[in-house]
C-alpha cells in the first residue's frame, strides 16, 4: 500500500495532504525519514511515523468474506420476507456487501463497515477481476465460447468482454470458468442467454486477490492480512 494511502486510511488527513506530509519530511517508516510517494507500507512489519506519532489503522473497520447460498438476498429487505445476507452474519455494526450476486446466484460476497472501501472497490470504473464457476446443460461449441469472449450483443448493445475457459464436459453439462472485469447487472446470466445456454450453476470464487477456498455454503470468516491488504490498497 502506498504512503499516502496509509496515512489517509489512519485518519488523520486527507490522501493529499498525506503528500504534503511525505514530501515535507515528516513521515518516518520505521525510523527513517522518507520523501518518495512511491514508499510502500507492509501494514503487518512496518512502523508508521508522522511528526513523531505512531500511525496505526483504524481497528472499528471489520472486513469479512461470506459464502452466499443460493435462495438469499443480497439487500435488506425486499418486502416479501425472504431470507437475506445478513441474516447469516452477526455483527454489531452495520455492514456493506462489497458488488452483489442475484437471488439464484452463490459464492463469494465481501462485507464490510467501510463504506468507503465498499464504494471503491464496487465502482464500475474499478478493474478487478472477478471470477465465476459456471455449470450450463448441455455442451457448448468453439462458436459459441469465442462470442462470449469477444462479447455478446443484446439488443444492439455489446456486453463486456470475458474470459472463458472450458473446465469439465459430460454428456448432459459443461463446466467453465468465467473471469469478467465490470460485473454489470446479471452479466454472466444474460452472457449465456444470449447464446442459447441454460446455466444450472453459478458460483463466485474469487473477487481480486481475495477467494472462497474452502468456506462452507451460509459461512463467513474475516479476512485474513494479505486480503485486507489488498482490499485497502483498492481504495481510489
Amino acid at each position: 500500500m502506498r504512503i499516502n494511502k496509509y496515512i489517509a486510511l489512519c485518519g488523520v488527513a486527507s490522501r493529499r495532504k498525506s503528500e504534503e506530509f511525505v514530501k515535507n519530511g515528516k513521515v518516518k517508516v520505521n525510523g527513517v525519514v522518507i520523501t518518495s510517494l512511491s514508499t510502500d507500507i507492509n501494514v503487518e512489519k512496518d512502523k508508521v511515523e508522522l511528526e513523531g506519532k505512531v500511525l496505526t489503522l483504524p481497528s472499528n473497520y471489520v472486513y469479512y468474506k461470506l459464502n452466499k447460498p443460493k435462495g438469499y438476498l443480497c439487500s435488506r429487505d425486499d418486502g416479501t420476507g425472504r431470507k437475506t445476507i445478513y441474516d447469516l452474519v452477526k455483527s454489531d455494526v452495520r455492514l456493506f456487501s462489497i458488488g452483489r450476486l442475484d437471488y439464484d446466484t452463490e459464492g463469494l460476497i465481501i462485507l464490510t463497515n467501510d463504506g468507503d472501501v465498499a464504494q471503491s472497490v464496487a465502482h464500475p470504473s474499478s478493474v478487478i477481476e472477478k471470477e465465476y464457476n459456471v455449470t450450463i446443460e448441455g455442451n457448448i461449441l468453439e462458436s459459441e465460447l469465442a462470442v462470449l469472449r469477444n462479447g455478446v450483443v443484446e439488443k444492439g448493445v455489446r456486453l463486456p468482454k470475458a474470459k472463458v475457459e472450458v473446465i469439465e464436459k459430460t454428456a448432459d453439462e459443461t463446466k467453465l470458468k468465467v473471469i469478467i472485469h465490470e460485473g454489470k447487472n446479471r452479466q454472466i446470466r444474460r452472457m449465456f442467454e444470449c447464446v442459447g445456454k441454460t446455466i444450472v450453476l453459478l458460483r463466485r470464487v474469487r473477487i481480486g486477490e481475495i477467494k472462497l477456498g474452502g468456506l462452507m455454503r451460509g459461512k463467513y470468516k474475516q479476512l485474513n492480512a494479505f486480503e485486507q491488504t489488498w482490499l485497502l490498497s483498492n481504495l481510489r
